[in-house]
């Protein structure tokens, strides 16, 4: 499978906008949501190849979404990578639990960001 679309999921505007930037001049289309509310929406009007998903966000949590996306028959055979400024050992590990396939430390380093979604490719 040949990753094109991604969904981009950070409560922070700044970390949208700089990830999908960054995506974008690559070559991904790319998605936004806010918040696990809106990236079940994103994903029911527009299955991606890949989710980036923040850990610290309101209400359900990145791990959270993780393991309903995962869990859920209908998306789970979409890659999740956990982007997160989480990067102790045990957050890695439960990320994992969770259902991600990957996990990226915040600030991002691009090129193995890049790496890591092109691993799926």
């Amino acid at each position: 499978m040949t990753i094109k679309k991604i969904l981009l999921v950070d409560d922070s505007k700044t970390e949208l906008h700089h990830l999908s930037d960054l995506l974008a001049k690559r070559g991904y289309s790319v998605r936004t949501a806010e918040n696990g509310e809106e990236a079940m929406r994103r994903l029911g009007e527009d299955k991606p190849d890949l989710i980036l998903m923040d850990v610290v966000m309101p209400g359900q949590n990145g791990f959270q979404l993780t393991r309903a996306i995962t869990r859920d028959p209908q998306y789970s055979d979409v890659p999740v990578i956990m982007c997160t400024s989480k990067n102790l050992e045990t957050d890695k590990v439960w990320g994992m639990r969770q259902g991600a396939r990957d996990y990226v430390v915040k600030p991002v380093v691009a090129d193995e960001l890049i790496a890591k979604i092109k691993a799926f490719d």
